[in-house]
């Protein structure tokens, strides 16, 4: 997604025909809506009938183009901003609204919910019969407004607690760590590109090369992509000349060049896993990587997403149309696009293929794109673990077979090589 807007809104277009009644496939519309609303046996009505029209629209040109309303907005725009307004708490909904822990730092810790706190109520509400999503919609709230909340803690006590709602990131790196301290070599999770996502890369390489870090490790595994100009700088960072990838529509291509003095990572050793659902801008950046052989690909081939969709917003309908306007190609001019019945060569293939069963990548990324607990809280969730088998709350690291091939590459080992068995 570029986050672009189109110059004519399409809702503008459709209330000025609509007003003329000249057009003919407006009124062909206005006719088989008329007819519904008449006739259907069923409950609609004329707003429900003008989404549907819109939605089938842009779902019926290609697998990614839509339209979206209003009360679908809100996890576009998340998506794209890298923000959500909360008071920061991973919870989980069965059997009861539980608290898993609080977000360090965030609105949920300073006002002292713990991990394994029960919701019982929300600004004097009970909640007892709503379901998962009007939850999450009350704990939400506008910004700055405050909860009222009473929770029961794992000790039986209940608490009364109030929790201001604020602007909160939605983070795209996930997973910190150094993996071998004495290679120096780091590790961290990339799970979208937002338009946040540039900082916390930085953020998160800085962070690790204080720590040591000599070579680098980022997972792309699972990121379905998003924000394409993150993607674009990430490259970038790596780098220093030449295009980093071109779009191509119906107009003139837009080429997308490293830009100087922005490659503060050049010669940096690095390794990309990617997987069978790293799509789209994570494609871009691991196409770049790949074609100028500034880092190595391992995994398995990648989704194949080569479309780029650009988002115009209607703020007057509150609603959003995500149309996909141009095909990207790498440096090398390499269309990764899929067709819809997989009839030519898509996606990436790593350089180092490393195949897995579906149980073990299922379990990986269910580590991987989870939030990791603040360390002052590990105390507490093991503990609850102990006693209760049913959480599943990522703790430690699951085996990986993709991460173990590319830490063997920074040990001078190359799979497959029976010398180094």
């Amino acid at each position: 997604m570029t986050g672009t807007f189109f110059g004519m809104g399409l809702m503008v277009f459709f209330m000025q025909v609509w007003g003329s009644g000249d057009d003919e496939d407006i009124e062909h519309y206005r006719s088989v809506r008329d007819l519904v609303l008449q006739t259907y046996v069923g409950e609609t009505n004329e707003q429900e009938l003008l989404e549907s029209a819109l939605r089938g629209m842009l779902e019926e040109l290609d697998d990614y183009s839509r339209y979206y309303v209003e009360d679908e907005v809100d996890a576009v725009n998340q998506d794209t901003t890298g923000q959500t307004i909360g008071i920061g708490v991973i919870m989980r909904y069965n059997p009861d609204p539980t608290v898993l822990f609080p977000v360090a730092g965030s609105p949920a810790e300073k006002a002292g919910l713990r991990v394994g706190d029960k919701i019982l109520s929300l600004d004097e509400e009970l909640i007892e019969g709503l379901s998962q999503e009007e939850l999450s919609t009350l704990i939400r709230g506008p910004e700055g407004s405050r909860l009222a909340m009473t929770v029961e803690g794992r000790d039986g006590v209940q608490r009364d607690l109030a929790v201001d709602r604020h602007q909160l990131l939605v983070p795209s790196v996930r997973r910190r760590r150094m993996l071998d301290e004495e290679r120096g070599i780091g590790y961290f999770a990339l799970v979208s590109f937002s338009n946040e996502s540039l900082r916390e890369f930085d953020e998160a390489i800085e962070a690790l090369k204080a720590e040591g870090m000599q070579g680098l490790i980022i997972d792309l595994r699972g990121n379905p992509g998003g924000v394409l100009s993150a993607a674009v700088e990430m490259a970038g960072r790596f780098i220093p000349d030449g295009v980093l990838t071109s779009t191509e529509g119906r107009g003139i291509p837009e080429i997308e060049y490293a830009r100087k003095g922005e490659a503060h990572y050049l010669g940096m050793p690095l390794t990309l896993l990617i997987d069978q659902n790293s799509a789209s801008a994570s494609e871009v950046f691991a196409g770049a990587v790949q074609d100028y052989r500034v880092g190595v690909l391992v995994g398995m081939p990648s989704y194949g997403k080569g479309v780029v969709q650009t988002i115009s917003r209607y703020m007057q309908r509150r609603a959003i149309a995500k149309l996909t306007t141009s095909y990207y190609y790498t440096p090398a001019h390499r269309n990764l696009q899929r067709s819809r019945d997989d009839s030519h060569a898509f996606g990436l293939s790593p350089d180092i293929e490393v195949d897995v069963s579906l149980e073990e990548s299922d379990e990986v990324l269910r580590y991987v794109h989870s939030y990791e607990p603040p360390a002052a809280a590990m105390a507490d969730l093991r503990a609850w673990q102990a006693v209760d088998s049913s959480l599943e709350l990522n703790l430690d690291p699951p085996a990986d077979s993709q991460l173990e091939t590319a830490l063997r590459l920074f040990a001078g080992e190359l799979p497959g090589d029976p010398s180094t068995e």
